[in-house]
């Protein structure tokens, strides 16, 4: 199993930044991917940003030249930088772990609040 515990949620300006970070723990070798996924609310939960193992990234249009995402393999972490923040962002983020190849897990979610 893989645990993930996300950090750095909070309040921003529209036009500002915030960064979130997530923390995996458990079966690190089993994850084959990771990301971060946003649900608004009254909203279906969409995929924000992804990376892979090889360090391959994809992203949501909404994001593209604004957010970026990295991972840390020393220290199992990932991380979205999200800049240039608008209203629509707001959201809870969620990480997201794929192990196994077909299992998925994810964290308890970080509140991303942007005022315009």
């Amino acid at each position: 199993q893989v645990q993930l515990v996300e950090s750095g949620g909070g309040l921003v300006q529209a036009g500002g930044s915030l960064r979130l970070s997530c923390a995996a723990s458990g079966s690190i070798c089993s994850i084959n991917a990771m990301g971060w996924y946003r649900q608004a609310p009254g909203k279906q939960r969409e995929l924000v940003a992804s990376i892979a193992n090889d360090g391959s990234t994809n992203y949501a249009d909404s994001g593209k030249g604004r957010l970026t995402i990295s991972r840390d393999n020393a220290k199992n972490t990932v991380a979205l930088q999200m800049n240039s923040l608008k209203p629509e962002d707001a959201a809870v983020y969620y990480c997201h772990a794929r192990f196994l190849r077909l299992l998925n897990t994810w964290g308890q979610g970080t509140q991303v609040t942007v005022s315009s």
